[in-house]
């Protein structure tokens, strides 16, 4: 067992990233394992491993978070099992025993009290290496289905933390014993968000308050399919609604000259904008209803506020997965998916009973707000902390 030690650093190893669905849940708990040991006197002392070349390294230089690189391989599914011994899959799987071999000797050296993984090739190495030392590994999944990696991880995990209870009965039975709902951690500023200063800082002078305000978003870079398909109702939706278009930065020029021919009652209240930054707190604050992907930090953002979305999953997404996100929600009566039907008449077919009946957007948002977990970056340092201390 642990010390736990006034004053003793806690030595935590951080692994998962690729994409911000891995690595932010990570980050967020890292921080909130720092808040919460701070207020005992202690420190965390955290080493993330990752690809160098992934998302998981800008972060954590970022952040001020020392990082380690390991080698990774990715394997590329397919339908087709030819494909699987593919050049590029051979290549990638040689990496793989190199990568244990590596992270075996950082976690030896590092020697944690635990390693936390949240997904991604790049943890597979690092949660075996673990297992290979003897150090507690808590696995975190953040989709409704059992990632790739930690579905190879949960047999050697301490504890496994999922983000839904349908996740439970997906995992081996063994781990199965040890695992536990916490939900999916999300950004605490994400909680801070306030509507009118989002009006302010977007300038937003000419939308009209008593209209519902509707968020377009497909992401950092903007999705061509929402773009389009907003893009097929956009005057109807600005009879009804506000809009808030964030529309990726690559494609705003185009939009721009479509924004430019709307009769000018309409574009008052349409911003239209490549990327929100530090204002997506208030901006979500602002909107009464999202239109967006369904990954697996999304969902978590929008169920922890309590927010009615019209979800259009990302077809290519790993395992179909943001496609079982959005049926999770509609099945819960907790968003509105368009998972087969992707246009402009299913969007407003979708979106129109929301805007025009004040009381069933309300429906639809405490339903979204039942299935959030707004304090699940807690639960899971909670997890974090039990795993260490049972050593």
């Amino acid at each position: 067992m642990i010390s736990a030690t006034v004053g003793s650093p806690f030595r935590l190893i951080v692994t998962g990233g690729g994409t911000g669905g891995h690595t932010y849940p990570a980050l967020t708990t890292l921080r909130t394992l720092q808040a919460r040991l701070r207020g005992e006197g202690r420190v965390v002392d955290a080493l993330w491993v990752g690809s160098a070349d992934g998302l998981e390294a800008r972060v954590a230089a970022s952040e001020g978070i020392p990082f380690a690189e390991v080698a990774t391989g990715k394997i590329r599914r397919s339908k087709n099992p030819l494909k699987l011994v593919s050049p590029a899959n051979m290549r990638d799987m040689g990496n793989v025993p190199r990568g244990v071999a590596q992270a075996r000797r950082i976690v030896a050296d590092f020697a944690p009290d635990v390693v936390l993984a949240t997904g991604g090739y790049v943890a597979i190495p690092v949660g075996l290496a673990a297992k290979m030392t003897g150090r507690p590994l808590v696995v975190h999944e953040q989709t409704v289905r059992l990632g790739l990696a930690n579905r190879v991880l949960a047999r050697a995990a301490a504890r496994v933390a999922v983000s839904a209870e349908s996740t439970v009965s997906l995992l081996p039975e063994s781990a199965q014993q040890t695992a536990v709902v916490t939900g999916n951690p999300v950004r605490a500023e994400v909680f801070t968000g306030q509507p009118d200063k989002a009006v302010h800082a977007l300038s937003l002078t000419g939308f009209n308050r008593a209209m519902p305000t509707v968020y377009v978003t497909g992401g950092a870079q903007g999705s061509m399919q929402i773009n389009n398909t907003v893009s097929g109702v956009l005057p109807w939706l600005l009879a009804r609604a506000n809009v808030i278009h964030q529309c990726g930065p690559g494609n705003l020029a185009a939009l721009q000259s479509q924004a430019a021919a709307l009769p000018p009652e309409l574009a008052a209240r349409y911003h239209l904008t490549g990327y929100v930054s530090s204002e997506l707190p208030d901006v979500l604050a602002l909107a009464d209803i999202v239109v967006s992907r369904s990954g697996a930090g999304t969902i978590a953002e929008l169920t922890a506020l309590g927010k009615a979305a019209v979800l259009i999953p990302l077809a290519s997404s790993a395992g179909n997965e943001q496609a079982h996100n959005a049926r999770h929600l509609q099945a819960a009566g907790a968003a509105v998916a368009l998972t087969d039907e992707v246009s402009p008449t299913a969007l407003q077919a979708a979106i129109e009973p929301l805007l025009a009946d004040p009381a069933r957007r309300t429906a639809v948002a405490d339903r979204a707000r039942a299935q959030g977990t707004p304090d699940a970056a807690e639960r899971l340092a909670e997890v974090v902390l039990s795993a260490a201390a049972r050593r």
